[in-house]
């Protein structure tokens, strides 16, 4: 049996559908050998001999996969061992080899963080209610020992077959060429961009921070911050490309730049690929959770799709894509979930479908990507408070002559006209309130997000 810990050191760290946390503090080897025992312990109890292990460019992961692998193989399980992969190659590892696995990055986050996604064979999720309670249940009072002998570990390159694989996924034969700036942040997107990208003869890249460094030296790997983009809309029209694709730390999220340097709301690629996914499979359900655009929703029913909505987080969608046999899931934080990826989250998937979209019409991306904007939308706006409850309780009570309906799904949804609304809700992965606002006008958006803020922020 191993020692002890308090539930609440625990608590921190095992979020509500991931592992994250400062490394030497909250995360170190001895804790995270606790954490691949019991994993192994659970993914046994459930049939499972081994467990592929993947990890990002951080400074702390290979140490800490080392300790991880410790863990599992002193339990009687097997590791096969993928090196360095994005979170996405991970999860067709854990698909093609049909196994649990265990990625480690800490995503977006700085480079004093890293952390643990887990998934189950077919990369079926691992969240709170699904598993990280047992197992942080387990780290607290301490992993029981095995009898039994220990496992073997190995090691195994996928990187070339992963590619294959997506490039299988969407035709892009018969596509224009394309220019296509890719800022990679010095994260994972320069390990997996080459590969799947660069084997496409119709497809020129034009690199920015393809050197992977944990340290993130240029910016961080966050492209949800418009700051962080800055450097890739420079890029995009000094070179002319057609098109800029930013990924963040772990290489799961791809974010778009038009030709002329402007972002292009997820929300709206998650239309693009809904309505080509439906376009192969009319009446099929697509899943957005409750941040995304209300034209996602509205373009599915009306072109004969199930819109169903979820809670935001990856292993909330991707159990649903599972429960649902949903074809395509997509998030306004950039994930994209494909069933033909066993459920699974990948950016550089949705990337080909943009790419394809892109290169089978002759006009720019901007006026492809016109027809999914239908509202202007504030983005997400984090704001650092002491009580996340108490906060939105005031927002709460600010709005109830106005309010048309509220759900708490997720945080608190205010819906306050056919047009307008609002989401107020903790991060899962931090200690912060986030903010969207969508409505028909820009000035509409920055009046609600200005009242709003005023009394998050008092």
């Amino acid at each position: 049996m191993t020692v002890a810990r308090s539930a609440e050191s625990v608590n921190a760290v095992i979020k509500a559908y991931d592992i994250r946390g400062v490394v030497g503090d909250q995360l170190d080897t001895d804790f995270v050998r606790d954490t691949g025992s019991a994993f192994a312990r659970l993914m046994r109890g459930e049939g499972a001999g081994r467990i592929v292990i993947g990890h990002d460019m951080r400074a702390s992961s290979p140490q800490l996969v080392a300790a991880f692998a410790e863990g599992v193989l002193a339990q009687g399980l097997d590791v096969v061992q993928i090196g360095l992969a994005s979170t996405d190659q991970l999860y067709f590892a854990s698909g093609t080899l049909d196994c649990p696995g265990a990625m480690f990055t800490a995503s977006h986050n700085p480079a004093r963080y890293n952390g643990i996604k887990l998934c189950r064979p077919r990369a079926l999720p691992v969240g709170q209610d699904t598993g990280l309670a047992v197992i942080a249940a387990e780290i607290a009072a301490g992993v029981p020992g095995y009898d039994g002998q220990p496992g073997t570990a190995t090691e195994t390159d996928l990187l070339d077959d992963y590619a294959a694989f997506l490039r299988d996924l969407v035709n892009l034969d018969d596509i224009r060429p394309l220019t296509v700036a890719v800022d990679a942040g010095n994260g994972m997107g320069g390990h997996t961009v080459p590969a799947v990208l660069g084997a496409l003869p119709q497809v020129k890249i034009v690199p920015l921070y393809f050197d992977l460094d944990g340290s993130f030296p240029n910016h961080e790997a966050n492209p949800l911050d418009p700051a962080n983009l800055v450097d890739l809309q420079k890029l995009v029209r000094e070179s002319g490309a057609d098109i800029g694709l930013a990924f963040d730390g772990d290489a799961d999220r791809c974010f778009v730049v038009d030709e002329q340097g402007d972002p292009v709301s997820p929300s709206a690629i998650t239309a693009l690929v809904a309505e080509r996914e439906l376009g192969a499979e009319p009446g099929a359900t697509i899943i957005h959770n409750l941040i995304t655009s209300r034209s996602v929703p509205e373009l599915v029913t009306e072109l004969g799709g199930n819109a169903v909505r979820s809670r935001v987080g990856h292993s909330f969608i991707k159990q649903l894509m599972a429960d649902t046999g949903a074809v395509f899931g997509g998030e306004h934080s950039a994930h994209y979930y494909f069933r033909d990826f066993w459920g699974a989250d990948s950016g550089m998937l949705a990337a080909l479908h943009v790419l394809a979209a892109l290169g089978e019409k002759d006009r720019p991306i901007s006026e492809l990507m016109g027809s999914y904007t239908g509202y202007a939308a504030s983005g997400e706006i984090n704001s650092t408070v002491a009580d996340a409850g108490e906060r939105t309780d005031a927002v709460l009570d600010a709005f109830t002559g106005r309010a048309v309906a509220v759900d708490r799904l997720d945080g608190v949804t205010v819906q306050l006209t056919d047009d307008a609304w609002f989401n107020l809700r903790a991060s899962n992965t931090e200690p912060l309130l986030r903010l969207n606002v969508e409505a028909r006008t820009p000035e509409e958006v920055d009046a609600l997000v200005t009242e709003i803020l005023r009394i998050v922020r008092a």
